[in-house]
């Protein structure tokens, strides 16, 4: 099927499906079923659960705000996939009170350890939710990230408090109150016994380029999504992407 991902807005998203479909095939071919149960946490208005459902798969999509539930509603039904998008009010700190423990092939937990108290609380929760052999999707703010974008704005005081914050923070405006790195994401994946499978980046150049080359200079586009495609698996560009994607997997998953 075409992939749900690609248009401009893609940038932000495309390296994560990618990972992410490929991960949900790997689980269909070992389970055997061609429809996989999956928990969006904190899913919001279902930019992933949405296209995962359109896959074929079950998706309940867990969040705190109403309106955003409503959103997802409204998507899924333009999408034809209502009978399979489930929504509920709820939050990673409270997740077992709307969902069952161990129930999911797969939890997606997208923008959310940015905002929890505890997030090696968040991961524990995720993990709780998978079934024996199950796979986890981690997206989080990456520390690089901000403070290259502060510094190539011109607010070197303010990139270098990031850069020695515990939580990655520039300074009391700083909207997001946790920030990352890869081996940061890595080792909270690795203590709630999960075994990393793939770490990429996410957002390396996406947010550098300014949005008026890419939309006027012809192929721009597509050459920018092979380039962040390509980086996203290197290390060496982990440390300066916006966001950071670990894929987790129960031991039973290996070699699957």
């Amino acid at each position: 099927m075409p992939d749900p991902m690609r248009p401009r807005a893609s940038l932000r998203t495309a390296v994560v499906w990618d990972v992410l479909q490929d991960a949900l095939d790997r689980r269909v071919k070992a389970t055997g079923r061609e429809s996989l149960d999956v928990l969006d946490s904190g899913g919001g208005s279902g930019n992933f659960a949405v296209p995962v459902a359109r896959l074929g798969h079950r998706v309940t999509v867990v969040d705190p705000s109403p309106n955003a539930l409503f959103a997802l509603e409204r998507r899924a039904a333009e999408a034809g996939v209502a009978d399979r998008v489930r929504g509920v009010q709820g939050d990673t700190h409270g997740l077992f009170d709307v969902v069952e423990r161990g129930g999911y092939d797969a939890v997606l937990c997208h923008g959310v350890l940015e905002y929890v108290d505890d997030p090696a609380e968040g991961v524990r929760n995720a993990v709780a939710a998978l079934r024996p052999d199950g796979v986890l999707s981690l997206l989080a703010a990456g520390l690089g990230g901000a403070v290259l974008a502060r510094a190539l704005a011109g607010h070197f005081k303010e990139a270098q408090q990031a850069l020695g914050d515990p939580d990655g923070r520039w300074g009391e405006g700083d909207p997001v109150p946790h920030r990352f790195t890869a081996e940061q994401l890595a080792a909270l994946v690795e203590g709630a016994g999960l075994r990393v499978a793939a770490v990429h980046g996410v957002r390396v150049f996406a947010d550098l380029v300014p949005g008026v080359l890419v939309d006027t200079e012809p192929g721009a586009l597509e050459a920018l999504l092979k380039l962040e495609e390509t980086a996203a698996a290197s290390p060496a560009f982990h440390a300066v992407a916006t966001q950071l994607h670990v894929l987790g997997e129960t031991q039973g998953t290996e070699g699957a």
